[in-house]
């Protein structure tokens, strides 16, 4: 209980940071509140005036952090740890099932974005399956670490609902795009095939959908649509444009690789202008929903 002279002192502030506001309704004297002010200033600034290491990292590599969601679960779920969480069980069952499906086999089969991670990893001496595998959870583990401690906690049934929330994304995106392009070019989908790969084509297959995914989403979308919007820095007062402008070249470039290489398709304006209308979708989705759906949205259509 406070007196009448200290509860007349009482007052709420407010603490605004880059835009940030954080309310606090305290019942302190007006030199406590002044303390506290100046001390969650700090403390959200950090060491030299740096801006939070967990919102610093979810700005550089995470579109969907542009998003200012109020909803609960959309703005945890848009956020780098739970889709490395939710990712996770994917990245394994493809790896392992590749390792497996390609053990013995005189030419084995991977998706060809893996390959040029790894090739890239490879340059800087982390070469190999287990080492990247390492890498991955390193990161994983710092991420999740610094957003536990920017006070994001994990809910297990989120994961669940992203799991749900992929599938239909995946099947509706597939369903509209593709009765689009068919009405519009006669376009029709067909089943992915792996005709002469080692092992069972249905496994590898499946196989190949998840990681397909993985890999594609984080080259096609998180480092090439991440760079293309870096590049386009002199529209920064503009960003939706920006990232219009970063999706739709990277969404022409995700389809376009596809009939490049000694195992490329056959160039068909269906099924270019599918796949080019997907990685636009897929872009959308990135950026209003983060990377962990897209990619499990993309592997599930697969």
């Amino acid at each position: 209980p406070l007196s009448g002279a200290a509860k007349r002192k009482i007052r709420p502030f407010k603490v605004v940071d880059k835009g940030r506001i954080v309310t606090w309704n305290l019942c302190e004297p007006d030199d406590a509140l002044r303390q506290r002010r100046a001390s969650m200033i700090e403390e959200k600034k950090g060491p030299a005036g740096s801006e939070n290491g967990a919102m610093l990292l979810e700005r550089t590599i995470n579109p969907s952090s542009i998003i200012p969601w109020k909803n609960d679960y959309l703005a945890k779920t848009s956020r780098l740890g739970y889709s490395f969480l939710l990712l996770l069980p994917l990245l394994l069952i493809y790896e392992i099932g590749i390792a497996m499906v390609n053990a013995g086999a005189t030419a084995g089969v991977r998706i060809s974005a893996d390959v040029f991670i790894k090739k890239i990893l490879g340059f800087v001496g982390l070469d190999g399956t287990v080492i990247f595998t390492i890498l991955v959870l390193a990161i994983g583990a710092v991420i999740l670490w610094r957003e536990r401690k920017a006070g994001i906690t994990i809910r297990p049934r989120y994961l669940g609902w992203m799991t749900v929330e992929s599938i239909f994304y995946g099947i509706a995106l597939g369903i509209i795009v593709a009765t689009f392009v068919g009405q519009l070019v006669g376009f029709s989908l067909v089943p992915l095939q792996a005709p002469g790969s080692p092992g069972s084509a249905t496994t590898t297959g499946l196989l190949l959908s998840l990681g397909a995914g993985i890999y594609e989403e984080l080259v096609f979308r998180v480092l090439l649509v991440s760079l293309l919007f870096a590049l386009l820095f002199f529209l920064q007062d503009r960003p939706w444009l920006r990232y219009g402008i970063a999706a739709v070249i990277g969404a022409l470039i995700f389809s376009a690789v596809h009939y490049t290489g000694l195992y490329g398709d056959n160039l068909e304006v269906g099924s270019f202008l599918f796949r080019f209308l997907m990685g636009l979708a897929l872009n959308g989705l990135l950026l209003l929903r983060g990377f962990g759906v897209a990619a499990a949205a993309h592997a599930f259509y697969d």
